[in-house]
């Protein structure tokens, strides 16, 4: 025990944040050696209850890519990737779709999930076409 009986100070912990932008990191690497080009991090809609999307990425047949990340320590419960359920996907959904208001002609689109298992770097699957926008 150390001054006051308090447990002394170990190695700080990184924060959810810190873990997450990692497995972001990562997953981004993973496409980009697989081709994908990054066209904007973390796409937010404007004003509350919008949606969020991690990774917009253009595939090399010119397919619009929206990439959600997940990250999890363990893979209990379906791991990482299971996550993802229907409010999620409805949140990409909504962004996606304000994203491609900006564009003249929209090109083909789809929706992965790259999920980070494991304590870091952890392992990638990645998910092409996990859902659809219906």
């Amino acid at each position: 025990m150390g001054f006051l009986g308090k447990k002394p100070a170990g190695p700080a912990r990184p924060t959810t944040r810190a873990l997450g932008e990692l497995a972001e990191q990562q997953a981004l690497q993973h496409l980009q050696a697989a081709g994908l080009r990054l066209l904007q991090r973390n796409y937010r809609t404007p004003g509350r209850g919008g949606g969020e999307i991690d990774l917009i990425m253009r595939a090399r047949d010119g397919t619009l890519v929206f990439v959600e990340v997940r990250r999890r320590r363990a893979g209990t419960h379906g791991g990482a990737a299971a996550s993802v359920g229907a409010t999620k996907q409805a949140r990409i959904v909504l962004a996606a779709r304000h994203y491609l208001m900006r564009l003249a002609t929209p090109p083909p689109c789809r929706f992965d999930v790259v999920s980070v298992e494991g304590d870091a770097p952890g392992t990638v699957l990645w998910l092409q076409a996990a859902f659809d926008a219906s």
